[in-house]
């Protein structure tokens, strides 16, 4: 594996939207994975959609053929990244901050749109696959 995708690059997948099939056929899902909180923020935004099962089926046929990450083993990255972020006034989301962790401590790349706020971790290393 080595990429680790963002909540907003699988919503641009699922709509279809800047190349991001061709990508990640190019790429392989084999080579991605995405975190459980990702997957959390994906259910609870089919819930809140206008067509919940629609979007649920999207989900599941996307998580059948992806590695989902649990976030365990990133919780001490967290905690330490949580405080130093606090201290220096430049904190983020606990979302955000957890599904960056993961892909800190299982030594991915993490695709996001969200550059600005990912690059305030310590270490992550980032790319954003969306061209405007």
């Amino acid at each position: 594996m080595k990429y680790l995708l963002d909540t907003n690059i699988c919503i641009h997948f699922f709509r279809g939207r800047f190349n991001l099939i061709d990508k990640l056929e190019t790429i392989g899902l084999a080579d991605c994975a995405i975190s459980e909180i990702t997957l959390a923020e994906l259910v609870f935004g089919a819930e809140n959609s206008s067509n919940p099962d629609r979007n649920h089926e999207l989900i599941q046929q996307f998580t059948d053929q992806i590695t989902i990450l649990p976030i365990f083993d990133s919780i001490y990255k967290y905690g330490k990244e949580k405080a130093r972020l606090r201290k220096s006034g430049n904190i983020i989301s606990d979302f955000d901050l957890l599904i960056g962790c993961t892909a800190i401590e299982n030594d991915l790349i993490m695709v996001t749109e969200n550059i600005s706020e990912f690059d305030r971790i310590s270490g992550i290393k980032t790319e954003n696959w969306i061209l405007r």
